[in-house]
């Protein structure tokens, strides 16, 4: 695959080194997109050999995504990874994810957290396990297909149907809007299952303010015409590495 990775980050200098050069083990180009950080998570990020764009002000993880992935799109890679700038999501599991694209000729893969329970103890906290668990029922509801972990920011996506299609979103909503508008498009989404590392810091996600921005982008779509979904198959059963 010509594939590179997308790391949006936000106060991140403590993890950012270690997962870019755990990355560039597997993937010879990594963009680190500083959010408006205040630490030294941009020259971290560079010493560790990534590439760094960086945003004056924080404008959410949304906005964060775009400005990565379309560097990637004029620098003429046809696929990307995008990982939490937190250390949660392990590169160990890219082959898997590689693996499930080829096999399944998926457009979107994304890495499913909610089948492992330690997931819940070590690293989501139980609100956010609920809240996590909630949305991806309304949304396989709204799609017409069991869609595991809809909030999974640890992805494979290839990069000219991402262009194509009408996303919004600035914040954390994007990982609904982006897996919605895949199915919207006919386009394959499949899953793999992943272990969660524990980022040992308390979560960038505010359980209020972010849920109320996912209701909001929920409540603007909910009325928007979805086709019949349905995954083909069911979800890649490829077992990720043990960390």
């Amino acid at each position: 695959m010509n594939c590179a990775a997308v790391i949006p980050c936000f106060n991140e200098e403590k993890t950012i080194a270690g997962l870019v050069s755990s990355v560039l083990e597997q993937l010879p180009y990594v963009i680190v997109v500083d959010d408006g950080s205040t630490d030294g998570t941009a020259q971290n990020a560079k010493n560790a050999g990534a590439v760094v764009i960086r945003h004056g002000r924080n404008r959410g993880k949304g906005a964060t995504l775009q400005t990565g992935l379309s560097h990637l799109l004029t620098l003429g890679f046809d696929w990307a990874v995008t990982l939490d700038g937190d250390g949660q999501h392990h590169p160990a599991h890219l082959p898997a994810f590689r693996r499930c694209a080829e096999e399944t000729g998926a457009s979107l893969v994304i890495g499913n957290r909610m089948h492992d329970a330690r997931a819940r103890d070590a690293a989501m906290p139980w609100l956010r396990w609920q809240v996590n668990r909630w949305m991806s029922k309304k949304l396989s509801q709204r799609a017409g297909c069991y869609l595991p972990d809809t909030q999974s920011g640890f992805r494979l996506l290839h990069l000219q149907t991402w262009a194509s299609l009408p996303l919004s979103a600035q914040h954390f909503e994007v990982e609904s809007e982006m897996l919605m508008a895949f199915l919207a498009a006919k386009h394959s989404v499949e899953f793999v299952p992943i272990q969660v590392i524990a980022s040992g810091r308390k979560s960038r996600i505010h359980p209020f303010t972010d849920t109320i921005r996912w209701w909001r982008w929920w409540l603007k779509r909910k009325t928007a015409v979805m086709p019949d979904l349905q995954i083909s198959r069911p979800p890649c059963e490829t077992v990720a590495q043990e960390i």
